[in-house]
């Protein structure tokens, strides 16, 4: 059908994954592991999108952006567009309280502003989950969309509110809210397959990894083939994609869709924008 958009999204969690995820004992291997994915993926990465001429988004935790002011800017400098990605990098179910949500939410807010000079428009979880404040906390602070959900595969919606889980009840999808979600997929995240984590519920287990990003070109071809104006969001982390091979593959992926005809790629807050 064409007429699609893909949004190459890199998740720049650096450290914060490691200290309030997975690493909560800060082991300095798993700390290093983040270190490499500011010190050194980043640039690769931004290497390649100069080269492929494509924007892309970085969801980037405060804490990030603090604890690699210069990697963070130059992320800015060359284009690309940063969105909220929490500060602490906490899953929102975690705090204790919506203040206490709201105020790491706020201070993330202001670390992207003092980097860009203006208060981000989108927001993903870093958990990709909300806790039962997100929401309205992201209606406050007027956020204009999301990117954490996974209501549609290939196309934006709105969020919806109130709704009902009761076991007992059929099931209240809620009313549709202004906050528009442009929804993200395991099955198009690289954290999955290729993030080994030492002692994890869940591991990705050793997969042929240019075979992952031949999944991830099926899945573009069924999309591009069945739904009309459809997105294509990617989701990937510098500490992973940016491990060699696999921005061979990642480029390789690029050029193919890039040759099929009426295919561009956009940021997703330019995709939340036009919907």
């Amino acid at each position: 059908m064409g007429d699609v958009t893909v949004c190459l999204g890199f998740d720049f969690d650096a450290v914060s994954v490691w200290i309030h995820g997975y690493g909560a004992e800060n082991s300095p291997t798993k700390l290093s592991r983040g270190e490499y994915g500011a010190t050194v993926a980043v640039p690769r990465i931004l290497d390649l999108l100069d080269e492929l001429g494509v924007e892309a988004t970085f969801f980037t935790p405060g804490h990030t952006i603090d604890s690699f002011p210069e990697r963070a800017g130059e992320v800015h400098d060359r284009g690309h567009d940063v969105q909220h990605h929490g500060w602490s990098h906490r899953h929102p179910g975690s705090f204790e309280s919506k203040d206490a949500e709201r105020a790491d939410v706020e201070r993330g807010i202001e670390s992207i502003r003092d980097l860009t000079g203006e208060k981000p428009s989108g927001y993903r979880s870093p958990a990709w989950d909300f806790s039962t404040n997100t929401l309205e906390i992201l209606q406050e602070l007027d956020f204009e969309w999301d990117s954490s959900q996974m209501g549609h595969d290939f196309r934006p919606y709105y969020v919806r509110e109130g709704r009902s889980a009761d076991p007992d009840e059929p099931y209240d999808r809620g009313e549709p809210t202004e906050v528009v979600e442009v929804p993200v997929s395991w099955k198009r995240d690289d954290w999955p397959p290729f993030q080994y984590v030492s002692g994890a519920d869940s591991q990705g287990g050793a997969p042929d990894e240019k075979q992952v990003f031949d999944m991830w070109r099926e899945q573009f071809d069924w999309m591009y083939d069945h739904v009309e104006n459809g997105v294509f969001p990617l989701t990937f982390h510098p500490q992973v994609v940016g491990q060699a091979p696999r921005l061979r593959y990642l480029e390789s992926l690029v050029r193919w869709m890039r040759e099929k005809p009426d295919v561009e790629f956009a940021t997703i807050d330019s995709v939340a924008q036009r919907f």
